[in-house]
């Protein structure tokens, strides 16, 4: 698959004015980031995405796999006719809501998790209290991470962690999160993880809850 050429087709979409597609190692697309105007709604530029690679390409596209930033036009970069924007990856990165930090500081048997997630250089930061209870902490960051989320995006407020944990695989160790999407009358469970690295199992407690909310969030009403 030539991603530069579907990325050349999606963005000839009215009102899409920009289309960044990022793949696997095996060439599959996991994200796709679009930049459009306000004129239509999101689900509608999602679904327009999806008709136009699938029939030009036949190219499968799950619609969490979409992310749409809108623009209004006079904040939308001009373009000449049959022109598009290319969306490197550092503007794909700066729209992305990133850990920045995550610590605990205990006090007798009370805990508190801070975490920093920043978006386009904004960093909001939330907080949990508990008890310092063994397997309790890192419920706390999880918690947490979704303070801080809610922050950034009130949609973050439909949404609760149920579990936690990190598992080893092989010779490495993963964090992963279920957080319940609350859309009554039904709930929706979104399953995330990280590896550990460096900075520690808190730090990919939080950042396995972004992987579960991240993509998903973007289609909350």
């Amino acid at each position: 698959m030539d991603v530069s050429q579907v990325e050349q087709e999606l963005s000839r979409i009215p009102d899409v004015r920009g289309v960044r597609i990022v793949t696997d190692q095996f060439e599959r697309p996991v994200e796709v980031h679009v930049l459009a105007s306000t004129a239509k709604h999101p689900k509608q530029v999602v679904r327009d995405i999806q008709s136009v690679a699938k029939v030009q390409f036949d190219l499968e596209l799950d619609h969490r796999v979409i992310s749409v930033v809108q623009l209004d036009s006079e904040h939308l970069p001009e373009v000449g006719n049959g022109d598009t924007i290319n969306l490197t990856a550092s503007a794909v990165e700066d729209d992305r809501i990133t850990v920045a930090r995550v610590g605990t500081t205990r006090n007798g048997l009370r805990c508190t998790a801070t975490v920093g997630l920043s978006r386009a250089h904004d960093e909001r930061v939330g907080e949990a209290e508990g008890t310092v209870a063994s397997g309790n902490i890192r419920l706390l960051v999880a918690k947490a991470t979704l303070d801080a989320l809610c922050r950034i995006d009130p949609r973050a407020e439909r949404l609760d962690v149920e579990a936690v944990g990190v598992q080893n695989l092989a010779s490495r160790s993963f964090a992963t999160a279920s957080i319940v999407l609350l859309n009554p009358p039904y709930e929706e469970v979104l399953l995330g993880s990280a590896p550990v690295r460096a900075a520690g199992e808190e730090d990919a407690v939080a950042r396995a809850v972004l992987d579960a909310t991240n993509r998903r969030l973007a289609f909350v009403v």
